[in-house]
């Protein structure tokens, strides 16, 4: 079978898109076939793999489903909205620059500021953060204190302490301030908070140094993905975290390994991120046979 596909990344954080209003019944959740399109050795490449879909709410103007590169499904992705919003006007499916797309962490609207084909400029509105423990779907039984969120929850990980803040954007995540990232050893600490027991559905890490009062510099650990160069909602997260306990201002600058992004929490305590997308090649893969 022969597979039509874009390939576009979000500083880095790159995605096979493909069309499923055109090609049927390919977003039915085939994990070797998303493992297989994402391995950057006999496949593709990617971090993940994004199907473009018919809206099923009608508020909605497409609906956009994402998978990691081990086959799970995330419910959003910050770089990958974007992606999809340029792919929309890259590919004549719409003339709109404000558009809202269905995904499982609800519906989500961007905007695009800037087009161009080769790279866009696109503003999303993420929603609000939210730090409740059912929605980082916290195994309670775990926890060490009664609490409502956590905010500096000491959690031991190969022989040391890390003091997590979780936080929901749509997706759970773990937010750790740090003095320096130089030592963080990211590919080893990562998939043992991301798998941690606690984290009954397991979870995105961040770990943060603030630079400034509007700056921030930021490595992930991405829920399926691994250690990407950057991570849209990650980044609202650690924005949210931080305005959450005034250690930032508004307006704030959040330096990932691929490039930054802009956030700011708007009058609504809704999280604005503003980023590039950038379509890198069109192609063919045939998924079975000759």
């Amino acid at each position: 079978m022969k597979l039509q596909f874009l390939k576009m990344h979000g500083l880095g954080n790159d995605f096979i898109m493909i069309n499923g209003l055109v090609q049927k019944n390919m977003d039915n959740n085939n994990q070797e076939l998303i493992k297989m399109l994402c391995d950057r050795h006999f496949g593709i490449g990617a971090d993940g793999v994004i199907f473009i879909l018919k809206a099923q709410q009608k508020e909605a103007d497409f609906k956009m489903r994402i998978f990691n590169q081990d086959g799970s499904e995330a419910e959003m992705c910050g770089n990958g909205i974007r992606c999809l919003t340029h792919y929309l006007r890259l590919n004549n499916l719409t003339d709109k620059n404000k558009l809202v797309i269905e995904t499982l962490a609800g519906l989500i609207k961007p905007e695009i500021l800037t087009y161009n084909k080769e790279q866009s400029t696109v503003k999303v509105n993420m929603g609000q953060a939210d730090f409740s423990l059912n929605k980082l779907a916290i195994n309670k039984k775990l926890l060490k204190s009664k609490i409502d969120k956590l905010s500096d929850y000491p959690l031991k990980i190969a022989g040391k302490k890390y003091l997590l803040n979780g936080v929901s954007m749509g997706n759970p995540h773990a937010v750790i301030f740090v003095n320096t990232l130089n030592n963080i050893d990211l590919e080893n600490v990562g998939p043992l908070i991301e798998n941690h027991p606690l984290f009954s559905k397991a979870i995105n890490v961040e770990f943060v140094k603030i630079i400034g009062e509007n700056e921030l510099d930021v490595i992930v650990w991405e829920r399926g993905a691994g250690a990407t160069l950057a991570c849209g909602t990650g980044a609202c997260a650690v924005a949210a975290v931080s305005l959450d306990q005034n250690r930032v201002n508004n307006d704030l600058r959040l330096n990932l390994p691929g490039g930054p992004l802009k956030i700011y929490k708007n009058d609504h305590g809704e999280m604005m991120m503003t980023g590039p997308s950038t379509f890198v090649y069109k192609g063919e893969i045939k998924t079975g046979g000759i």
